[in-house]
């Protein structure tokens, strides 16, 4: 019997042949993948363990482990310590536009969360400064947050702000995104100077995201400049590069 958190199409796999010249690993990994897409297991949805799976369908471990494997580089499926393998339909792509992670995903039919990891005012490193218009030392406001979606962690957001904004609360930025709460304090942000790259996984960055502890991230880095010119925002963020990814618009001059 399929325990009632996890989801099995058991007639999907009515019709396996085991004597043709098809793999048994590419016949799973297909009929899953048409599962997915199909909705029959929703994102989000749990799969038994490979066990499990391998006596229900009389297959070896090895076999359903290469077949879940095939869908965790597409990037279908993500295995999550303590909770199994979920799905996740598809990458997030995120337009490199001037506009926040939280937004993007709830105008793409995501459910985005956001885990406060850090809320205090310390003093301006040197690059925190420089990218703000203020002396190394000064007071800033440095929020660190954990985002994911649909229940899966794909970001690690850092953000440094003016001492100003010392009074945007856990709360806020548990239930808003950070440039949808500057707006609504009169803040509009007109430009952003922006860096993406890639580099490996740092302290519990590997740990908050679900991945290795060394393992690859994608790397933002972003000044942002509201109408007067100021400085408002310096942020540097990693994602998860199985379920994220940037996609720009190039035109010929």
């Amino acid at each position: 019997m399929v325990d009632a958190d996890t989801y099995w199409p058991a007639e999907l796999f009515a019709d396996l042949d085991r004597t043709g010249p098809v793999p048994l690993y590419f016949q799973v990994s297909s009929r899953l993948e048409a599962a997915i897409h199909s909705g029959a297991i929703p994102a989000g949805g749990r799969l038994e363990n490979e066990i499990a799976i391998g006596q229900r369908l009389g297959l070896s471990r090895p076999t359903i482990r290469r077949a879940i494997q095939e869908l965790v580089d597409k990037g279908l499926l993500v295995r999550r310590r303590g909770i199994g393998t979920q799905v996740v339909q598809g990458q997030v792509t995120r337009a490199v536009e001037l506009t926040s992670l939280y937004e993007d995903l709830k105008n793409s039919s995501h459910v985005p969360a956001t885990r406060v990891l850090g809320h205090d005012v310390v003093p301006a490193s040197e690059i925190v400064a420089q990218s703000l218009g203020l002396s190394v030392g000064d007071d800033v406001v440095f929020v660190r947050r954990q985002r994911s979606t649909d229940g899966v962690p794909v970001a690690v957001l850092e953000n440094y702000l003016p001492l100003e904004f010392a009074d945007i609360t856990r709360e806020q930025l548990e239930e808003h995104g950070l440039y949808e709460i500057m707006r609504a304090r009169g803040v509009t942000i007109r430009v952003a100077k922006q860096k993406i790259g890639a580099r490996s996984a740092r302290g519990d960055e590997g740990e908050l995201l679900d991945i290795d502890s060394n393992g690859p991230v994608l790397t933002m880095e972003r000044v942002a400049f509201d109408d007067s010119g100021r400085a408002c925002e310096y942020g540097h963020h990693c994602y998860r590069p199985d379920l994220y990814s940037f996609e720009t618009t190039l035109v010929a001059k």
